[in-house]
């Protein structure tokens, strides 16, 4: 015969609580063991709202003036693959633009970071003062750049040249890689100017769209002559690329701002500092510190706009005297 089951009897005048206390200790259960309030357990709170993951950030750097030749591209690859690691973001490197595709893209955004030349800078920074921004600029490791972000313009002629002066150019033919290079075309031109070779003074101008072409032009005997950037001139001595072995220097211009870098207008505060921030630490990086050295490059150092006076100067007193081209 099955038992029938236990049934817990409470009299009428006993208290809830009294009725409460007795079902528990039936039930193996002590008052000691029970949370505070548990005859009224807490609201359970609402879940919390989910958060779409925030979209990564991308880079486009570019570059139209550089430390190394074309023989040292490679390095600028390196170095967005470097910012990539540092800013938790993909950087990319974008290629075979000139100086005005750059300009526009930094104008629109399309490029975030560039290493540019000074006088494009000077141009852009005095039409607009909040198109761009310095961020950083290099020092060479090379004696002659002194421990700061300056560079040269070197005057360049075959290595069996008799000529020994830019005054000695008279009637020759002379190459400049472009119109907007500071080393290559500004520079020369101020030059110019002060010694009063302003009608007419060379033979014939040619135009190359690099110094590495004029380097290669005036050793082959297609120029006589070309000033051309004291950097891209040094790299390929040091690494013996190029044609920079068939050339000597007669002259040099300067010393000059060296060509910086800048970030966009349109970029961020909070992402213009951590660019810059990975750039001026970067000789202390192992990695970096790499990089650097195959590009001759001491570190990357802050720069204002002050260190491009100088060019700035040299370009304004061109265009007041009318001396816009040289000829």
């Amino acid at each position: 015969m099955t038992p029938a089951p236990a049934v817990l009897r409470f009299s009428k005048r006993r208290p809830p609580f009294a009725r409460m206390a007795t079902l528990l200790l039936s039930l193996g259960v002590s008052a000691a063991s029970l949370p505070a309030r548990a005859q009224a357990p807490a609201p359970k709170s609402a879940p919390a709202p989910k958060v779409a993951p925030a979209a990564s950030t991308k880079v486009r750097m570019a570059m139209t003036a550089a430390f190394v030749s074309e023989s040292g591209m490679p390095v600028y690859g390196r170095i967005a693959t470097y910012l990539s690691k540092k800013l938790g973001a993909e950087v990319s490197f974008i290629t075979g633009q000139s100086y005005g595709d750059v300009d526009k893209m930094l104008d629109a955004g399309s490029v975030e970071v560039a290493f540019v030349c000074g006088l494009p800078y000077v141009l852009k920074h005095d039409a607009n003062k909040d198109s761009v921004s310095l961020i950083a600029a290099p020092v060479m490791k090379a004696a002659r750049y002194a421990n700061k972000p300056k560079y040269f313009s070197d005057l360049i002629v075959r290595k069996d040249s008799k000529f020994k002066k830019l005054e000695d150019l008279r009637g020759a033919t002379f190459v400049y890689n472009e119109e907007t290079s500071n080393s290559g075309y500004n520079l020369p031109r101020y030059k110019m100017l002060k010694l009063g070779l302003t009608q007419g003074f060379f033979g014939k101008v040619l135009r190359s769209g690099s110094h590495e072409e004029s380097i290669r032009l005036v050793a082959t005997g297609k120029a006589d002559a070309s000033y051309v950037d004291s950097l891209v001139l040094d790299f390929d001595r040091e690494t013996s690329n190029g044609w920079a072995s068939e050339v000597k220097v007669i002259d040099s211009l300067g010393p000059a701002g060296i060509p910086p870098v800048v970030v966009s207008g349109k970029v961020s505060a909070e992402l213009r500092q951590r660019i810059k921030q990975a750039l001026l630490t970067m000789n202390k990086d192992p990695d970096g510190r790499r990089i650097l050295d195959d590009a001759l490059v001491d570190r990357f150092a802050e720069v204002d706009d002050s260190n491009y006076n100088d060019v700035r100067q040299q370009y304004q007193a061109a265009v007041k005297a009318g001396f816009t081209t040289i000829k």
